[in-house]
Protein backbone atom coordinates (compact mmCIF):
# COMPACT_ATOMS: atom_id res chain seq x y z
CA UNK A 1 0.00 0.00 0.00
CA UNK A 2 2.82 2.41 0.72
CA UNK A 3 4.71 3.27 -2.43
CA UNK A 4 6.32 6.53 -3.50
CA UNK A 5 4.76 6.21 -6.93
CA UNK A 6 1.28 6.37 -5.41
CA UNK A 7 2.08 8.56 -2.42
CA UNK A 8 -0.21 11.40 -3.43
CA UNK A 9 -3.11 8.96 -3.83
CA UNK A 10 -2.35 7.36 -0.49
CA UNK A 11 -2.18 10.72 1.22
CA UNK A 12 -5.72 11.28 0.06
CA UNK A 13 -6.99 7.83 1.02
CA UNK A 14 -5.61 7.05 4.46
CA UNK A 15 -7.26 9.49 6.79
CA UNK A 16 -4.16 11.30 7.92
CA UNK A 17 -4.68 13.98 5.29
CA UNK A 18 -8.28 14.25 4.08
CA UNK A 19 -8.80 17.25 1.79
CA UNK A 20 -11.89 18.88 0.29
CA UNK A 21 -13.30 17.05 -2.71
CA UNK A 22 -11.79 19.62 -5.05
CA UNK A 23 -8.29 18.56 -3.95
CA UNK A 24 -8.98 14.86 -3.58
CA UNK A 25 -10.51 12.79 -0.81
CA UNK A 26 -8.16 11.66 1.88
CA UNK A 27 -7.32 8.29 3.28
CA UNK A 28 -3.51 7.88 3.64
CA UNK A 29 -3.02 9.91 6.49
CA UNK A 30 -1.11 9.26 8.83
CA UNK A 31 15.74 10.20 20.57
CA UNK A 32 13.45 7.30 21.74
CA UNK A 33 11.96 7.58 25.23
CA UNK A 34 11.77 4.53 27.45
CA UNK A 35 8.41 3.04 28.41
CA UNK A 36 8.98 4.22 31.95
CA UNK A 37 9.28 7.80 30.72
CA UNK A 38 6.00 7.47 28.83
CA UNK A 39 4.31 6.17 31.96
CA UNK A 40 5.75 8.98 34.08
CA UNK A 41 4.35 11.42 31.52
CA UNK A 42 0.90 10.06 32.35
CA UNK A 43 0.21 7.70 29.47
CA UNK A 44 -2.14 4.83 30.16
CA UNK A 45 -0.21 1.77 31.30
CA UNK A 46 0.24 -0.64 28.37
CA UNK A 47 -1.52 -3.57 30.02
CA UNK A 48 0.08 -6.81 28.98
CA UNK A 49 -2.81 -9.07 29.96
CA UNK A 50 -5.16 -10.21 27.23
CA UNK A 51 -8.81 -9.22 27.12
CA UNK A 52 -11.37 -11.28 29.01
CA UNK A 53 -11.12 -14.67 27.34
CA UNK A 54 -14.72 -15.53 28.16
CA UNK A 55 -16.00 -12.43 26.38
CA UNK A 56 -13.83 -13.12 23.34
CA UNK A 57 -14.95 -16.74 23.23
CA UNK A 58 -18.63 -15.77 23.48
CA UNK A 59 -18.31 -13.18 20.73
CA UNK A 60 -16.32 -15.44 18.45
CA UNK A 61 -18.99 -18.13 18.79
CA UNK A 62 -21.50 -16.00 16.87
CA UNK A 63 -21.97 -17.09 13.30
CA UNK A 64 -21.77 -13.88 11.25
CA UNK A 65 -20.35 -15.05 7.90
CA UNK A 66 -21.18 -11.75 6.22
CA UNK A 67 -18.86 -9.90 8.63
CA UNK A 68 -16.04 -12.39 8.16
CA UNK A 69 -16.43 -12.11 4.39
CA UNK A 70 -16.30 -8.30 4.55
CA UNK A 71 -12.97 -8.20 6.39
CA UNK A 72 -11.52 -11.01 4.28
CA UNK A 73 -12.13 -8.75 1.27
CA UNK A 74 -9.46 -6.33 2.56
CA UNK A 75 -6.94 -9.17 2.70
CA UNK A 76 -7.92 -10.58 -0.68
CA UNK A 77 -7.51 -7.14 -2.29
CA UNK A 78 -4.00 -6.80 -0.86
CA UNK A 79 -5.06 -3.91 1.37
CA UNK A 80 -4.17 -5.79 4.55
CA UNK A 81 -1.83 -8.51 5.70
CA UNK A 82 -4.12 -8.82 8.71
CA UNK A 83 -7.34 -7.33 10.01
CA UNK A 84 -9.33 -7.59 13.23
CA UNK A 85 -12.83 -6.24 13.80
CA UNK A 86 -15.37 -5.87 16.59
CA UNK A 87 -19.07 -5.20 15.93
CA UNK A 88 -21.61 -4.46 18.65
CA UNK A 89 -25.26 -4.33 17.62
CA UNK A 90 -28.70 -5.73 18.41
CA UNK A 91 -27.34 -9.26 17.88
CA UNK A 92 -24.69 -8.79 20.57
CA UNK A 93 -20.93 -8.61 20.07
CA UNK A 94 -18.96 -10.21 17.25
CA UNK A 95 -15.17 -10.28 16.98
CA UNK A 96 -13.15 -11.79 14.18
CA UNK A 97 -9.94 -11.51 12.21
CA UNK A 98 -8.60 -12.32 8.78
CA UNK A 99 -5.17 -12.67 7.21
CA UNK A 100 -2.05 -13.25 9.27
CA UNK A 101 -0.51 -11.94 12.46
CA UNK A 102 2.97 -11.95 10.92
CA UNK A 103 4.16 -12.46 7.36
CA UNK A 104 5.43 -15.98 6.77
CA UNK A 105 3.15 -17.48 9.43
CA UNK A 106 -0.41 -18.77 9.42
CA UNK A 107 -1.71 -17.48 12.76
CA UNK A 108 -4.50 -14.90 12.47
CA UNK A 109 -4.25 -11.44 14.07
CA UNK A 110 -5.35 -11.45 17.73
CA UNK A 111 -8.83 -10.04 18.15
CA UNK A 112 -7.71 -8.30 21.36
CA UNK A 113 -4.52 -6.93 19.81
CA UNK A 114 -3.06 -3.45 20.17
CA UNK A 115 -2.55 -1.20 17.12
CA UNK A 116 -1.76 2.39 16.18
CA UNK A 117 -5.03 4.21 15.58
CA UNK A 118 -3.60 7.11 13.58
CA UNK A 119 -6.01 9.97 12.95
CA UNK A 120 -8.73 8.35 15.05
CA UNK A 121 -6.67 10.05 17.77
CA UNK A 122 -8.18 13.36 16.59
CA UNK A 123 -11.55 12.32 17.98
CA UNK A 124 -9.98 11.67 21.40
CA UNK A 125 -8.15 15.01 21.25
CA UNK A 126 -11.27 16.93 20.21
CA UNK A 127 -13.30 15.28 22.96
CA UNK A 128 -10.65 16.18 25.53
CA UNK A 129 -10.68 19.81 24.40
CA UNK A 130 -14.46 19.91 24.59
CA UNK A 131 -14.23 18.53 28.13
CA UNK A 132 -12.20 21.64 28.98
CA UNK A 133 -14.87 23.79 27.34
CA UNK A 134 -17.53 22.00 29.38
CA UNK A 135 -15.57 22.70 32.56
CA UNK A 136 -15.36 26.39 31.70
CA UNK A 137 -11.57 26.35 31.45
CA UNK A 138 -11.58 27.76 27.91
CA UNK A 139 -14.18 28.93 25.40
CA UNK A 140 -14.86 27.20 22.10
CA UNK A 141 -14.48 30.53 20.32
CA UNK A 142 -11.50 31.70 22.39
CA UNK A 143 -8.55 33.24 20.56
CA UNK A 144 -5.73 30.67 20.39
CA UNK A 145 -3.00 33.35 20.23
CA UNK A 146 -3.93 34.52 23.73
CA UNK A 147 -2.84 31.13 25.10
CA UNK A 148 0.06 30.35 22.74
CA UNK A 149 1.59 33.80 22.08
CA UNK A 150 5.00 32.36 21.16
CA UNK A 151 3.74 31.40 17.68
CA UNK A 152 2.26 34.80 16.77
CA UNK A 153 -0.77 33.12 15.20
CA UNK A 154 -3.44 35.07 13.37
CA UNK A 155 -5.67 36.39 16.15
CA UNK A 156 -8.78 35.32 14.25
CA UNK A 157 -7.92 31.63 14.79
CA UNK A 158 -10.16 30.10 17.48
CA UNK A 159 -10.37 26.80 19.31
CA UNK A 160 -13.34 25.85 17.14
CA UNK A 161 -11.29 26.44 13.98
CA UNK A 162 -8.53 24.12 15.21
CA UNK A 163 -10.99 21.29 15.80
CA UNK A 164 -12.83 21.96 12.54
CA UNK A 165 -9.74 22.41 10.31
CA UNK A 166 -10.69 25.92 9.21
CA UNK A 167 -7.59 27.78 10.44
CA UNK A 168 -6.05 28.17 6.99
CA UNK A 169 -2.65 27.03 8.28
CA UNK A 170 -0.36 25.21 5.86
CA UNK A 171 0.13 21.65 7.13
CA UNK A 172 3.67 20.50 7.87
CA UNK A 173 3.01 16.84 7.01
CA UNK A 174 1.20 17.12 3.68
CA UNK A 175 -0.26 20.03 1.77
CA UNK A 176 -0.53 21.61 -1.66
CA UNK A 177 1.44 24.75 -2.51
CA UNK A 178 -0.01 27.62 -4.61
CA UNK A 179 1.33 25.99 -7.79
CA UNK A 180 -0.55 22.75 -7.05
CA UNK A 181 2.55 20.83 -6.00
CA UNK A 182 2.31 18.37 -3.06
CA UNK A 183 4.60 19.43 -0.21
CA UNK A 184 5.76 17.61 2.93
CA UNK A 185 7.92 19.56 5.37
CA UNK A 186 8.94 16.36 7.18
CA UNK A 187 9.69 12.88 5.77
CA UNK A 188 6.64 10.82 6.74
CA UNK A 189 6.51 8.35 3.84
CA UNK A 190 8.67 6.57 1.25
CA UNK A 191 12.39 5.91 1.43
CA UNK A 192 12.92 9.27 3.17
CA UNK A 193 10.79 8.18 6.14
CA UNK A 194 12.42 4.76 6.64
CA UNK A 195 15.71 6.00 8.23
CA UNK A 196 13.75 8.67 10.14
CA UNK A 197 11.05 6.40 11.56
CA UNK A 198 12.55 6.53 15.06
CA UNK A 199 13.20 10.29 15.02
CA UNK A 200 11.64 12.44 17.73
CA UNK A 201 9.92 15.70 16.85
CA UNK A 202 8.70 18.25 19.38
CA UNK A 203 5.29 19.82 19.04
CA UNK A 204 6.81 23.29 18.91
CA UNK A 205 9.12 22.18 16.10
CA UNK A 206 6.17 20.91 14.06
CA UNK A 207 4.20 24.13 14.53
CA UNK A 208 7.19 26.28 13.60
CA UNK A 209 7.72 24.23 10.44
CA UNK A 210 4.12 24.97 9.49
CA UNK A 211 4.64 28.68 10.07
CA UNK A 212 7.51 28.80 7.58
CA UNK A 213 4.79 28.72 4.92
CA UNK A 214 2.14 31.42 4.43
CA UNK A 215 -1.46 30.69 5.36
CA UNK A 216 -3.59 29.21 2.58
CA UNK A 217 -6.71 31.25 3.32
CA UNK A 218 -8.28 33.63 5.84
CA UNK A 219 -9.23 31.87 9.09
CA UNK A 220 -12.76 30.52 9.04
CA UNK A 221 -13.39 31.09 5.34
CA UNK A 222 -12.61 27.59 4.02
CA UNK A 223 -11.93 24.02 5.15
CA UNK A 224 -8.65 22.09 4.79
CA UNK A 225 -7.67 19.12 6.93
CA UNK A 226 -4.28 19.45 8.59
CA UNK A 227 -2.46 17.62 11.36
CA UNK A 228 -1.00 20.88 12.65
CA UNK A 229 -4.44 21.91 13.92
CA UNK A 230 -4.39 19.02 16.38
CA UNK A 231 -0.76 19.52 17.35
CA UNK A 232 -1.81 23.05 18.35
CA UNK A 233 -4.85 21.62 20.15
CA UNK A 234 -2.55 19.39 22.18
CA UNK A 235 -0.32 22.36 23.09
CA UNK A 236 -3.41 24.37 24.01
CA UNK A 237 -4.67 21.59 26.30
CA UNK A 238 -1.31 21.56 28.06
CA UNK A 239 -1.24 25.35 28.40
CA UNK A 240 -4.76 25.60 29.81
CA UNK A 241 -4.43 22.71 32.28
CA UNK A 242 -0.77 23.01 33.23
CA UNK A 243 -0.43 19.24 32.70
CA UNK A 244 0.75 17.05 29.86
CA UNK A 245 -1.65 15.91 27.17
CA UNK A 246 -1.18 12.31 28.31
CA UNK A 247 -2.00 13.14 31.95
CA UNK A 248 -5.17 15.02 30.98
CA UNK A 249 -6.25 12.29 28.57
CA UNK A 250 -5.90 9.73 31.33
CA UNK A 251 -7.63 11.91 33.95
CA UNK A 252 -10.64 13.00 31.92
CA UNK A 253 -11.26 10.16 29.43
CA UNK A 254 -9.17 7.01 29.80
CA UNK A 255 -9.52 6.73 33.57
CA UNK A 256 -13.28 7.38 33.88
CA UNK A 257 -14.02 4.95 31.03
CA UNK A 258 -11.52 2.38 32.38
CA UNK A 259 -9.70 2.22 29.03
CA UNK A 260 -6.82 0.16 30.37
CA UNK A 261 -5.63 -0.83 26.88
CA UNK A 262 -5.26 2.66 25.43
CA UNK A 263 -1.76 4.19 25.39
CA UNK A 264 -0.60 7.75 24.77
CA UNK A 265 2.95 6.87 23.68
CA UNK A 266 4.62 10.24 23.09
CA UNK A 267 7.95 9.28 21.48
CA UNK A 268 7.91 5.68 22.74
CA UNK A 269 8.44 3.37 19.76
CA UNK A 270 7.18 0.13 21.28
CA UNK A 271 3.92 -1.79 21.05
CA UNK A 272 2.24 -3.62 23.96
CA UNK A 273 1.44 -7.29 23.41
CA UNK A 274 -0.50 -8.89 21.89
CA UNK A 275 -0.31 -7.32 18.44
CA UNK A 276 -0.18 -8.08 14.75
CA UNK A 277 2.94 -6.97 12.89
CA UNK A 278 2.71 -4.07 10.44
CA UNK A 279 4.81 -3.71 7.30
CA UNK A 280 5.87 -0.92 4.99
CA UNK A 281 6.57 -1.32 1.25
CA UNK A 282 8.78 1.27 -0.43
CA UNK A 283 11.37 1.80 -3.16
CA UNK A 284 14.93 2.31 -1.94
CA UNK A 285 17.58 4.62 -3.42
CA UNK A 286 18.17 2.14 -6.26
CA UNK A 287 14.42 1.87 -7.00
CA UNK A 288 14.29 -1.68 -5.63
CA UNK A 289 11.16 -2.65 -3.73
CA UNK A 290 11.72 -3.32 -0.05
CA UNK A 291 9.41 -4.41 2.77
CA UNK A 292 10.25 -3.77 6.43
CA UNK A 293 8.50 -4.44 9.72
CA UNK A 294 7.32 -1.07 11.12
CA UNK A 295 5.50 -2.30 14.20
CA UNK A 296 8.03 -0.22 16.12
CA UNK A 297 8.07 3.42 15.07
CA UNK A 298 8.11 6.87 16.69
CA UNK A 299 4.71 8.59 16.42
CA UNK A 300 5.89 12.01 17.66
CA UNK A 301 5.68 13.33 14.08
CA UNK A 302 1.88 13.19 14.30
CA UNK A 303 1.49 13.92 18.04
CA UNK A 304 -2.06 14.80 19.18
CA UNK A 305 -3.24 14.29 15.61
CA UNK A 306 -2.48 10.56 15.47
CA UNK A 307 -0.22 9.04 18.14
CA UNK A 308 -2.57 6.87 20.25
CA UNK A 309 -2.33 3.06 20.52
CA UNK A 310 -5.50 1.15 21.45
CA UNK A 311 -7.62 -1.97 20.90
CA UNK A 312 -10.95 -2.53 19.17
CA UNK A 313 -12.60 -3.06 22.57
CA UNK A 314 -11.35 0.24 24.00
CA UNK A 315 -12.29 2.11 20.82
CA UNK A 316 -15.79 0.67 21.04
CA UNK A 317 -16.13 1.67 24.69
CA UNK A 318 -14.91 5.21 23.98
CA UNK A 319 -16.91 5.88 20.81
CA UNK A 320 -20.10 4.36 22.21
CA UNK A 321 -19.75 6.48 25.36
CA UNK A 322 -19.18 9.63 23.31
CA UNK A 323 -22.16 9.11 21.04
CA UNK A 324 -24.51 8.03 23.82
CA UNK A 325 -23.86 11.32 25.64
CA UNK A 326 -21.76 9.96 28.50
CA UNK A 327 -18.71 12.14 27.80
CA UNK A 328 -20.11 15.49 26.68
CA UNK A 329 -23.30 17.46 27.35
CA UNK A 330 -25.89 17.49 24.57
CA UNK A 331 -25.06 21.03 23.43
CA UNK A 332 -21.38 20.34 22.86
CA UNK A 333 -22.07 16.97 21.26
CA UNK A 334 -24.43 18.71 18.85
CA UNK A 335 -21.70 21.20 17.91
CA UNK A 336 -19.21 18.39 17.47
CA UNK A 337 -21.59 16.73 15.03
CA UNK A 338 -22.29 19.85 12.94
CA UNK A 339 -20.36 19.36 9.69
CA UNK A 340 -18.63 22.08 7.74
CA UNK A 341 -20.45 22.51 4.39
CA UNK A 342 -17.25 22.33 2.32
CA UNK A 343 -15.66 19.27 3.95
CA UNK A 344 -17.32 16.39 2.08
CA UNK A 345 -15.08 13.41 1.29
CA UNK A 346 -14.70 9.65 1.52
CA UNK A 347 -15.68 9.49 5.21
CA UNK A 348 -18.50 12.06 5.10
CA UNK A 349 -18.35 15.70 6.21
CA UNK A 350 -16.28 17.03 9.11
CA UNK A 351 -17.54 18.51 12.36
CA UNK A 352 -15.30 19.06 15.39
CA UNK A 353 -12.99 16.03 15.29
CA UNK A 354 -15.76 13.85 13.88
CA UNK A 355 -17.02 12.78 10.47
CA UNK A 356 -20.76 12.75 9.73
CA UNK A 357 -21.72 10.23 7.06
CA UNK A 358 -25.24 9.73 5.71
CA UNK A 359 -25.68 6.12 4.56
CA UNK A 360 -29.23 6.73 3.39
CA UNK A 361 -32.62 5.60 4.75
CA UNK A 362 -32.03 1.93 3.96
CA UNK A 363 -29.09 1.96 6.40
CA UNK A 364 -30.78 3.95 9.12
CA UNK A 365 -29.37 7.30 8.04
CA UNK A 366 -26.37 8.94 9.70
CA UNK A 367 -23.33 7.27 11.24
CA UNK A 368 -20.39 9.02 12.88
CA UNK A 369 -16.77 8.03 12.37
CA UNK A 370 -13.13 8.99 12.45
CA UNK A 371 -10.85 6.53 10.71
CA UNK A 372 -7.08 6.85 10.68
CA UNK A 373 -3.71 5.36 9.82
CA UNK A 374 -0.01 5.55 10.42
CA UNK A 375 2.49 3.86 8.11
CA UNK A 376 1.65 0.16 8.38
CA UNK A 377 -1.51 0.59 10.45
CA UNK A 378 -5.12 1.56 9.82
CA UNK A 379 -8.06 2.04 12.19
CA UNK A 380 -11.82 2.12 11.64
CA UNK A 381 -14.23 3.60 14.23
CA UNK A 382 -17.97 3.97 13.49
CA UNK A 383 -21.12 4.44 15.55
CA UNK A 384 -24.82 5.16 15.22
CA UNK A 385 -25.99 8.42 16.88
CA UNK A 386 -27.12 6.59 20.03
CA UNK A 387 -23.86 4.67 20.41
CA UNK A 388 -25.66 1.32 20.40
CA UNK A 389 -24.27 -0.02 17.12
CA UNK A 390 -20.51 0.27 16.60
CA UNK A 391 -17.79 -0.98 14.29
CA UNK A 392 -14.15 -0.82 15.36
CA UNK A 393 -11.31 -2.43 13.46
CA UNK A 394 -7.59 -2.41 12.76
CA UNK A 395 -5.70 -3.04 9.55
CA UNK A 396 -2.04 -4.04 9.32
CA UNK A 397 -0.50 -3.72 5.88
CA UNK A 398 1.83 -6.28 4.35
CA UNK A 399 3.95 -6.76 1.22
CA UNK A 400 1.27 -6.59 -1.46
CA UNK A 401 1.20 -3.87 -4.15
CA UNK A 402 -2.48 -3.01 -3.84
CA UNK A 403 -4.55 -0.63 -5.98
CA UNK A 404 -5.35 1.50 -2.95
CA UNK A 405 -7.17 4.31 -4.74
CA UNK A 406 -9.71 1.90 -6.23
CA UNK A 407 -9.84 -1.01 -3.82
CA UNK A 408 -9.87 0.72 -0.42
CA UNK A 409 -13.02 2.84 -0.93
CA UNK A 410 -14.79 -0.20 -2.39
CA UNK A 411 -13.83 -2.51 0.48
CA UNK A 412 -14.63 0.14 3.10
CA UNK A 413 -18.03 0.91 1.61
CA UNK A 414 -18.85 -2.79 1.51
CA UNK A 415 -17.79 -3.26 5.14
CA UNK A 416 -19.66 -0.25 6.53
CA UNK A 417 -22.85 -1.12 4.69
CA UNK A 418 -22.60 -4.77 5.70
CA UNK A 419 -22.54 -3.69 9.35
CA UNK A 420 -25.07 -0.85 9.20
CA UNK A 421 -27.47 -2.14 6.53
CA UNK A 422 -28.61 -5.29 8.34
CA UNK A 423 -25.88 -7.45 6.92
CA UNK A 424 -26.48 -6.59 3.29
CA UNK A 425 -23.84 -4.61 1.37
CA UNK A 426 -25.44 -2.12 -0.99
Amino acid sequence: MNTPSTSATQARISGVHPRPASRGDAFRRVAVTALAAALLAGAATPAMATADSRAVSKAAAQDRPELQKAIQAFVDAGLAAGMQMRVNDEQGEWVGSAGVRKLGTSAKPPTNGYFRIGSSTKNFTATLMLKLVEAGEIGLDATVADYLPQFKLDRRITVRMLLQHTTGLFDYSFDIDPDGKPVSLIPWQGKEWVPKRFHTYTDEQLVRLTLTRPAKFEPGTRWSYGNVNYVLTKLLIEKVTGHSYAVEMKRRILGPLKLQHTVVPGAWTGMPAPYAHAYYRYQDATDQWKVIDVTRQNPSWISGAGEIISTTEDLRTFFSALNSGKLLPAGLLTQMRKPHPNSAGLFGSYGLGLYVQDLGPSCGGVVYNHDGSNNGYGALMYSTPDGKKTLTASITTGDAAADVATEFPKALNNLVKTVFCDGQAQ
